[in-house]
């Protein structure tokens, strides 16, 4: 059965949430912050548009000021139903109305503001004919660290999504691969899922043979056979928050060299799992892990950051990588999934949530990481 994240956050979540947001703004230099229909916007309202289109709907935030929210009055019943409704005032327009007008009259003619990543050009161009001193930053570039750190309630629920995707996997290990296309052991996961409580799945990734070695390969036509090794990675949204895991397994006994690059990439990601800590580098959680797989003589395989941030999606910053120097912070959540990947014959990944502790790190994956023997 799937859930709601209106139903576990309140008026006052919401309310604090926004706060937070304008005084982030204020202390980035922005004057504000516009936000679209989308994560950040179901984030800081609870408020889902029942359909994204040209009509504008923007979420206009400011230290100082009340969030208000600008929406078609054909929506606005939906709109008062949010669960951060009354945190904010309503701004509804008709059809045949100015939207961008009205938008401006609540905005600094001069301000600089940072505006959702996946804000409509066409809304962006029409407020910056309006407001032709005006400025924008993404969100993503003004405020990344926006959604980084969970409170307790999101944590729970990120607790939650690793254990659905644990589940699944404790399932998955038990159907038949050998003889079966890729594809029919993707909608297997695909299933799974919902049925451990997802309304959303966002990737089911089933890498068979050398497939693997493609570390965002999309699920086939290909038939397993006995001695593939197979990368699973599969997740997406439960009561709203991501789940995202990878497992390495093997149809029947694998060679003596498939079973040392496994062993490699779990001593990898063990590595990285321990460099968890607050205070720590985002990139320290890289080196640690990419040390490990270098100091073996395979770090030209291992060809993509250790990891992601993720929340109410299930890819957003911070990101795992060389040059990341943001510290981590108690409550940030975040993926550690080193990887070997061999052209032409196979690739490993081993892939764990994991959320910083006020000591060091917990992971929200908790199923084997040894290889896995499936049939």
């Amino acid at each position: 059965m799937t859930g709601s994240t209106a139903a576990t956050f309140t008026a006052d979540d919401y309310r604090a949430r926004m706060g937070r947001a304008a005084r982030a703004a204020a202390e980035a230099g922005l004057a504000g912050l516009l936000v679209a229909p989308g994560p950040d916007l179901v984030w800081l309202t609870g408020y889902t548009p029942p359909a994204v289109t040209e009509r504008l709907t923007l979420l206009v935030l400011a230290a100082g000021q009340d969030p208000v929210l600008v929406v078609p009055a054909l929506e606005a019943p939906d709109a008062h139903r949010a669960a951060g409704a009354s945190a904010l005032t309503l701004r509804d327009w008709t059809d045949g109305k100015d939207p961008y007008a009205a938008t401006a009259a609540l905005l600094d003619a001069s301000g600089r503001f940072g505006i959702s990543d996946n804000a409509w050009a066409l809304h962006l161009l029409a407020l910056q004919q309006a407001l032709p001193g005006s400025s924008y930053a993404s969100l993503t570039e003004a405020l990344p660290m926006l959604r980084a750190v969970k409170d307790p309630a999101e944590l729970d629920l990120m607790a939650a999504a690793g254990a659905a995707a644990d589940a699944t996997f404790e399932e998955i290990r038990n159907v038949p691969f050998a003889g079966r296309r890729e594809s029919e052991v993707a909608a297997d996961l695909d299933r799974l899922l919902r049925g451990h409580g997802h309304e959303q799945v966002d990737f089911t990734i089933v890498a068979s043979g050398p497939n693997g070695a493609n570390p965002h390969h999309e699920a086939g036509e290909r038939v397993i056979a006995r001695g593939d090794m197979i990368v699973l990675d599969f997740g997406g949204l439960r009561d709203g928050y991501g789940s995202d895991t990878s497992r390495t397994v093997h149809v029947g006994e694998p060679t003596d060299e498939e079973r040392r690059v496994h062993d490699l990439v779990r001593e990898a990601q063990e590595a990285g799992f321990r460099a968890v800590r607050p205070g720590a580098a985002c990139q320290d959680v890289d080196r640690a892990a990419r040390r490990v797989i270098a100091d073996a003589g395979y770090g030209e395989y291992f060809i993509h950051r250790t990891g992601h941030g993720i929340g109410v999606t299930t890819h957003e910053p911070p990101y795992m990588i060389e040059g990341e120097e943001r510290p981590l912070v108690p409550g940030m959540c975040f993926s550690v999934e080193p990887g070997i990947y061999l052209p032409g014959r196979f690739g490993v990944r081993i892939e764990d949530i994991v959320t910083v502790t006020e000591d060091g790190g917990r992971r929200l994956n908790t199923t084997t990481r040894e290889l896995v023997i499936v049939e």
